[in-house]
């Protein structure tokens, strides 16, 4: 599993230049590594939409609406995290946000720090989002027999039991026990165990 920290990039999506170049300033100075766009598409052909982070999306922009850019991550199944600001929101609109995923929903000005805590929040909701599609990924990936050797250990067997019970040498099992834990990116057997839950 990976460690989520302030590496991961923050996106700022505004038509409005002076709101972009607060942003940005503001954010800096909390450490996160920022990139405007001055419109949805801009945004969406930029970047690559698979990759974890925080996207700031403003609700009314030119071309695509913030709502617009948002519909088209979740159907792309992106992890980015999305973070609403605008200054034209009402309470359906957020709710209405958050019922589509948002992680929150701000109305213009907002606090630096009340930011730079969403965006935190964000990167970690973004990061669990991109492991557990990695482990489907890693899931899908493997053989039938990796398969039978992922339950057992999860199951809490020792490398002899799971090599008799296999019918194959206690070293193949540890080849094995070694490659899963490589696919699934896990350090631990309690980390497999945790990303093997969530996907059965």
């Amino acid at each position: 599993m990976t460690t989520t920290s302030s590496v991961l990039p923050v996106y700022v999506v505004d038509d409005d230049e002076s709101v972009r170049d607060s942003l940005a300033f503001m954010l800096e100075e909390h450490e996160f590594k920022v990139t405007t766009f001055k419109d949805g598409q801009a945004f969406l052909d930029r970047v690559n939409l698979a990759l974890p982070g925080c996207v700031i999306l403003d609700s009314r922009m030119p071309k695509l609406k913030g709502q617009q850019v948002h519909q088209l991550l979740r159907e792309k199944n992106s992890p980015l995290a999305v973070i609403y600001l605008t200054g034209h929101g009402d309470v359906p609109m957020a709710v209405d946000a958050m019922q589509a995923g948002a992680i929150h929903f701000f109305q213009k000005p907002v606090k630096g720090s009340e930011l730079a805590q969403a965006i935190r929040h964000g990167f970690n909701v973004s990061q669990t989002s991109q492991d557990m599609t990695d482990a489907k990924s890693a899931y899908h990936s493997l053989t039938e027999r990796e398969k039978d050797i992922l339950r057992l250990i999860i199951e809490g067997k020792r490398n002899q039991r799971i090599a008799d019970e296999l019918c194959i040498a206690v070293r193949t099992v540890e080849v094995h026990r070694a490659s899963l834990l490589k696919k699934f990116s896990a350090k631990t057997v309690a980390e497999l165990a945790y990303l093997y839950g969530q996907l059965v």
